[in-house]
């Protein structure tokens, strides 16, 4: 009976977070999803509701839009994981020792974690206004200073109003956001190595960039896995600084799946066909996750050697 009673107290510990689990997920994606099949338009009484079975996830198939969204939210997803990854880890490594002022220079790094995204978007909005925006003004000094970078961009202009520049504008926007929380977690990796380890290292004479490459880096790969893993799944949901920046705009050029889905919701007012573009976001996030679990996974690594 004890032995029993001993197998059973693990469940009791995960149980209240699996009842978070259903309640807070699977139970909100589950109705997501049935609403998919049916038209239904916000403010009505449910019974209006007409069911159309697959007739939403048909349309979608043949909605330019919503093809239109899903590139662009690859595309911002793409530059803005890799440029953090790299900008992050690049200066976890530059402040991991203990240098003078590196205290300053992370407080400084972790300043726009800490700030809301729908200020973050507020702030930059201004920032990059064609008119009375700071940066287009200066960078348009420095382009009338010297001529020869006017080809690479160096003019004034409205970069949120521009095709050509607002998602790139959009993702400087969130890699200044960001950076600092890969930062955070890649410096407390890279300072939880042992230190044995490196001195070992560095006898055998290894130089900076194989003690980086070879040692540091593989020993927190997990933790850069699991780091990149988040950085996805949120980069895929981002909505409130794209929202107050640009709102989708100009023609589509920013308006990822999120926005898209807020779009057709609460302007278009169609729940359903709403909840079955969300069905595509969930589907894209889920598949990325599995497969950076997969990779991940110690079996896979014990397997390959």
């Amino acid at each position: 009976m004890s032995i029993q009673k001993q197998s059973w107290v693990p469940y009791l510990f995960i149980l209240p977070a699996a009842i978070v689990l259903i309640v807070g997920l699977i139970i909100p994606v589950g109705n997501a999803l049935y609403l998919s099949f049916f038209s239904w338009d916000m403010g009505t009484p449910w019974d209006t509701a007409e069911f159309l079975g697959i007739e939403n996830y048909t349309r979608l198939l043949q909605d330019e839009t919503v093809r239109k969204s899903i590139g662009v939210t690859l595309r911002y997803t793409f530059w803005t994981t890799t440029l953090e990854m790299i900008a992050g880890i690049g200066l976890a490594l530059a402040l991991e020792k203990p240098i003078r002022g590196a205290s300053i220079f992370r407080t400084i790094f972790i300043l726009p974690l800490m700030i809301s995204p729908i200020i973050v978007g507020l702030i930059w909005r201004y920032m990059l206004d064609g008119r009375t925006g700071i940066i287009p003004h200066y960078i348009g000094q420095i382009g009338e200073l010297i001529p020869f970078l006017q080809n690479f961009g160096f003019v004034k202009s409205a970069y949120l109003a521009n095709i050509d520049t607002a998602l790139r504008a959009a993702i400087v926007v969130d890699i200044w956001q960001w950076t600092p929380f890969i930062f955070i977690i890649i410096l407390a990796g890279l300072q939880a190595v042992p230190a044995d380890i490196v001195n070992a290292a560095y006898i055998d004479g290894a130089n900076w960039w194989q003690m980086t490459t070879r040692v540091k880096l593989p020993m927190i790969r997990n933790l850069i896995i699991v780091t990149l893993l988040l950085r996805l799944v949120d980069v895929f949901r981002a909505l409130e600084v794209l929202f107050v920046m640009t709102f989708g705009g100009p023609a589509q050029a920013t308006e990822v799946l999120s926005v898209k889905i807020y779009k057709t919701a609460f302007a278009a007012q169609n729940l359903g066909y709403a909840s079955t573009i969300s069905m595509v976001l969930i589907g894209i996030t889920f598949i990325l996750s599995i497969f950076v679990l997969i990779y991940n996974n110690p079996t896979r690594q014990e397997g390959s050697h």
